[in-house]
C-alpha cells in the first residue's frame, strides 16, 4: 500500500492489495480526480477515514453494446409512470444518493469533500447525472463520471421502487447509442448484478480502459 502526498501521482494498480486498496492520502482535487479515473482508481472511503483509492482485482461492469434489459424492466419503463432527464438536477442526485440507506451499511462514503469535488467536476461536464420523474417530483437518479469511452457509474437513489434502474437503463442505452467501451460499476453487489453486470478481470478492465492514451495526463 502506498501513502500519497502532495505529488500528483499513482503506483501501478498492479500493486494494490488483494481486497483492491491502493493507497492511502492524497487529496481530492480535480487533477487527482481524472488522473485517478483515468488510470483506473477510484476513491472510496467512510467520513472519519483518510482518502483511501481503489484498484479492485475483479471490475464490475455492463457492457453497453451486447446489453439487454429484463421483461419486467421494459415494461415499466413503456407503461409511461415515469421520465427520465439527463444532467438536470446533479445537486438534487448527489444529496439524495449521499442519504440513501444502504443494506448492510451505517453510514455513507459521500461525504461533504466527496460532493464538493463531484460537484465542481460536474460544470466541467464530466460527471453526469440522469433523474427519474413521477410527474414533478424527482423520485431516482443516478452519477458518475464520463471518461469518453467508459462511462464510471458511482451511486444511485431510489425513492419509489425500482425508479433508479430506469436511470441505469437510460445511461446504458446512451452508452450503447455513443459507442461506449464499457459502464464501470466498480465492485460487486447483488443489485448491480440482478440489472445484468457481470465481473472481468482487473488486466481486461485495463486494457478496455487504455484504449484512450491518458500518458499526457499529470505530466506537468
Amino acid at each position: 500500500m502506498h501513502f500519497l502526498t502532495k505529488t500528483l501521482y499513482f503506483p501501478p494498480v498492479t500493486e494494490a492489495s488483494v481486497e483492491g486498496l491502493l493507497a492511502v492520502g492524497g487529496d481530492l482535487s480535480l487533477p487527482r480526480l481524472q488522473l485517478a479515473y483515468r488510470s483506473g482508481i477510484f476513491p472510496w472511503f467512510d467520513a472519519d477515514e483518510p482518502i483511501l483509492w481503489w484498484a479492485p482485482p475483479q471490475r464490475m461492469v455492463v457492457h453497453p453494446a451486447t446489453y439487454k434489459p429484463s421483461k419486467s424492466l421494459r415494461n415499466l419503463r413503456n407503461r409511461g409512470l415515469f421520465t427520465v432527464t439527463r444532467n438536470t438536477q446533479f445537486n438534487a442526485v448527489i444529496t439524495h444518493c449521499q442519504r440513501a440507506p444502504r443494506r448492510g451499511q451505517t453510514g455513507t462514503w459521500i461525504s461533504r469533500d466527496i460532493i464538493r469535488a463531484y460537484t465542481a467536476w460536474h460544470a466541467l461536464g464530466e460527471v453526469v447525472s440522469y433523474e427519474v420523474w413521477q410527474g414533478d417530483r424527482l423520485v431516482g437518479g443516478l452519477y458518475g463520471v464520463d471518461l469518453g469511452h467508459v462511462f464510471c457509474g458511482e451511486s444511485m437513489f431510489s425513492l419509489v421502487p425500482n425508479a433508479s434502474k430506469l436511470a441505469f437503463l437510460q445511461l446504458v442505452e446512451d452508452l450503447k447509442a455513443q459507442n461506449y467501451a464499457l459502464l464501470d460499476c466498480q465492485v460487486h453487489n447483488d443489485h448491480l448484478e440482478k440489472l445484468g453486470a457481470f465481473e472481468i478481470s482487473r488486466a481486461a478492465f485495463m486494457q478496455i480502459l487504455h484504449k484512450e492514451d491518458w500518458s499526457e495526463l499529470g505530466s506537468e
